[in-house]
Parts: structure tokens; sequence; C-alpha cells
């Protein structure tokens, strides 16, 4: 297995989010299968190796593993012909990539997308990983409604919110809580609506982890469906949708969830695909196979034609005559 070095913009306070979270997760679960490590590219860390400083060594036997959205052009263009792997968390970044760049994908939303946008690229499905922390504990719940404040939309906040501090017992999470598993064990209910936040902002949700993390404590979530939300989130089975239409009928749905009694946690095996060992697991088949890509590509040449925006007019036109065609011979 080639060394993998994870390209990060940082990993402090101005870069921290849930997709800093998340890469560096899979960072630690890359090292049960080979050498893997961070590297920096817009500061310099004491503890990470910096970008500009690796280009000046001789590197042989490594593949580079991209992930900040923004940053992907710039990126795969200062790296030129060094074997590159795309980890892609949200979809909708307007760039294209070139054949040769393996897509590992976190949800089958973003899978999906890049199955369209790319088709001639290696593509694989790798979830993001939750913890072990993340279980039913059996704890008495004191909190009746538990609501995510970034990335929520107005309406939960200035309307669903208030209307809802009138009747029980409402916590907001704003910021950092370094034992959100034991706020989700003390919650009957947990809000999250993403869809607003993510229109706005020209992207798609990478996965949601909060949702996912917050089932997995027992909790009852009502949420958006939005994107990669939509790979594990089923209303009616396993979570309710946020924003049903009214404000009252939201508020009857969430006030019953919370004075009734609790109705029977997921199975274990619902989690499992997105628990440390399947993720491993998943993550050994993929590497290995994108090794034996970039072992032989020295000896191939890309023979299939790409999906460009002309070869698709291209397309159009040809399917379009070929319908008149027809048209016009069965005249």
């Amino acid at each position: 297995m080639r060394t993998l070095y994870f390209l990060l913009p940082g990993t402090t306070k101005p870069f921290g989010g849930g997709g800093l979270w998340a890469e560096l997760k899979t960072i630690d679960l890359a090292r049960n299968i080979c050498s893997a490590e961070v590297v920096t590219y817009r500061q310099r860390e004491r503890d990470c190796l910096f970008l500009e400083d690796l280009l000046q060594t001789t590197l042989e036997n490594c593949i580079f593993v991209v992930s900040w959205g923004f940053d992907v052009p710039k990126i795969v263009k200062r790296l030129g012909d060094y074997p590159l792997i795309y980890h892609a968390h949200s979809a909708g970044y307007r760039f294209n990539l070139p054949s040769k760049i393996p897509i590992i994908c976190v949800s089958r939303n973003t899978m999906g997308y890049w199955g369209q946008k790319s088709p001639n690229s290696l593509i694989y499905y790798l979830p993001n990983q939750i913890g072990d922390e993340f279980c039913n504990l059996g704890l008495e719940r004191d909190i009746d409604v538990l609501v995510q404040v970034r990335k929520s939309s107005e309406y939960l906040l200035e309307k669903l919110v208030p209307a809802l501090r009138s009747r029980c017992n409402v916590e907001l999470l704003d910021g950092y809580i370094e034992d959100i598993a034991g706020l989700f064990n003390r919650s009957k209910v947990y809000l999250y609506d993403s869809a607003e936040y993510w229109a706005t902002s020209g992207v798609t949700e990478g996965f949601g982890l909060p949702p996912l993390e917050a089932l997995a404590c027992g909790t009852q979530v009502f949420s958006s469906v939005n994107s990669a939300l939509a790979d594990y989130l089923d209303p009616g089975f396993n979570c309710h949708k946020i924003s049903g239409y009214s404000l009252d009928y939201d508020m009857e749905r969430i006030l019953k969830v919370i004075n009734s009694p609790d109705r029977l946690p997921l199975p274990d095996s619902f989690f499992e695909p997105y628990r440390t060992q399947s993720i491993v697991d998943r993550l050994q088949v993929i590497l290995a196979d994108i090794n034996e890509f970039f072992d032989r590509l020295p000896t191939l040449t890309a023979t299939i034609e790409n999906l460009t925006p002309w070869r698709v007019r291209k397309l159009w036109m040809r399917k379009t005559i070929a319908k008149i065609k027809r048209k016009l011979f069965k005249m």
C-alpha cells in the first residue's frame, strides 16, 4: 500500500467543522491499513507536514488525498502528475476532475452526483464513521427538545423553537460540545433542519452526522431529508420529517413524541455500516483497488471519451436528428 498524504488547509479552530472532524477520523481509520499523514497547505503546524516542504523532497510510492472542496481545482493543478484521490463530502462545487483521479464519496447522494458528472472515473462509497460512544445508555431524558442552531432554518429558530419553549423544555446547541453523546442520551427529541442552509451555500449536505449520532443514542429525530440525509433517514420508520406543512402540525407531532412512551430503539445492525470495523473493512478494499489502478496507470491510455458539455450537446443533436428522421420516415 502506498503512503497516503491527506491534504488539509489546517487543523486548528479557523478550519473547524464537520468536514474537518470527519476527515481526521478517516485518517485515523486509514492508519489501520497503511501509513497515513496529515499535510497542511495554508498554514504551517508544529505536528504536521507542510505541502510545499514535502514537494521539495523525493516522493515515491505515495498518494495525495484532497477533500477541501473549494481548494480542489488549485490543489489538482499544483500536484500535476502525482497520484491523487478526491475524498468527496459535499457535492455541487462546479469543478470537473480528470478521469485518472479516483473519487471516494461519503454519501450515496454525492456518489450519484459524481457518477453523472465524472462517469469515466473510478468511484467508491465510504460513509463517515460514528464512534462507539454514540449508543443508548438508558439514561433519564431530562431535555425534551435539543436543537442544532448551526445550519438551522429561520423557521426552526424563529417560529418553531419559541412555540415549543412555551410548552416544553428546549435546549439549544450553539457551538462545540465535548460530550455530545451524553447530551443526546439526555434528550427525548432532536431537531435538525439544514435544507435552507445548504440551499443558500450552493453545495449539499455532505453526510449529516448529528441526526445519525442522535438516533444511535435512542433520541427521536425530526429532520430535513435533503441531500446526504436521505441516505439513512426514513421518515415514518426511523425519524420524522420536520417542517411538515404547518407550525401547528409540527408542534402536535413533536409534543406527541415527547409525551408518548419511547418507541423501540433501532437495531444495532442499522448502525453497523457506520461503525469502525465496517468502515476499515470497506476502506481496505477501496485502497487495494486504487493502488492497483495507480500501478497500472503508467501503461494505460485514456481511451474513453469524456462527457464534456460539447459532447453532451453533440449527443443531444444526434439524438434529436434521429427522432426527426424517424417521424419523417413514418409520414
